[in-house]
């Protein structure tokens, strides 16, 4: 395979890229908007293979800050899910054709548009007392498998996290840990599906710098800008891309 040379390709990757380095530098979840705009221009499988690395490089950075702050018990609970969840999302890329996998990226990015516009206009989940154990490790298994296929496991995760009522640096110090070691999990998963190609991790040497360097950008943009309003138009674009990939797989 070699590397594409249409300009809107880079373009549209760019964007995608841009929104990781972005979510990484404080703008939590918009991350998950940018595996449905590379699959725009991508199969789901290659798509999420480049930006694996990327996600891992950023997870060093975020795992570093908050290595003091994280429950273990959280970890314990919903990495064997995820893990299961990771295995599950490898055998529906293997066993689906390429269109219904891009279906699915749609609908997750529809879903998680729509709840984060939901969370913009002031509607939260709360729970008044824990949840039992097991639905954590459900929660996990959920999150590893929109995670394998989409790199969207926030959600699932923050339905369980949020019921444990942590404090916000041990909620956010958890999590980076969690999908630090479950998009290491996704890896011989990548390696299985035969993604890691030389042209695929081309491109992601080419986008490593513009994610790096949007991740400074997001710490300095999170300071300066009003992230409602950014997150309302990420949303919306979520949307919008989630509705398009839809379409795209039933035509």
């Amino acid at each position: 395979m070699s590397l594409p040379t249409d300009p809107i390709f880079y373009s549209v990757a760019a964007i995608a890229v841009i929104l990781v380095g972005v979510a990484k530098g404080g703008f939590a979840g918009l991350g998950a908007a940018a595996m449905p705009i590379l699959v725009l221009v991508m199969d789901p499988a290659p798509a999420a293979a480049m930006l694996l690395p990327i996600l891992i490089a950023q997870d060093i950075v975020s795992v570093w800050a908050f290595r003091r702050d994280f429950d273990v018990a959280t970890l314990k609970l919903m990495l064997p899910g995820g893990l299961v969840g990771v295995f599950l999302g490898w055998l529906f890329a293997t066993a689906v054709p390429v269109e219904a996998v891009r279906g699915l990226v749609g609908m997750i990015a529809i879903v998680f548009g729509i709840y984060r516009l939901a969370l913009g206009r002031g509607v939260q989940i709360k729970f008044k007392t824990k949840m039992p154990n097991w639905l954590g490790i459900f929660w996990g298994g959920v999150s590893g498998f929109t995670s394998q296929v989409a790199h969207a496991g926030g959600p699932p995760f923050q339905v369980w996290a949020l019921s444990r009522n942590f404090p916000h640096t041990v909620f956010i110090g958890t999590s980076a840990i969690f999908f630090a070691i479950l998009n290491w999990m996704k890896v011989p998963a990548y390696f299985a599906l035969g993604q890691f190609t030389a042209a695929n991790m081309k491109l992601t040497l080419i986008f490593m710098p513009l994610a790096i360097a949007s991740t400074f950008a997001g710490v300095w943009l999170v300071r300066r800008l009003s992230a409602a309003r950014f997150n309302t138009v990420i949303s919306l674009l979520m949307v919008g891309v989630g509705v398009e990939l839809l379409r795209q797989s039933l035509s």
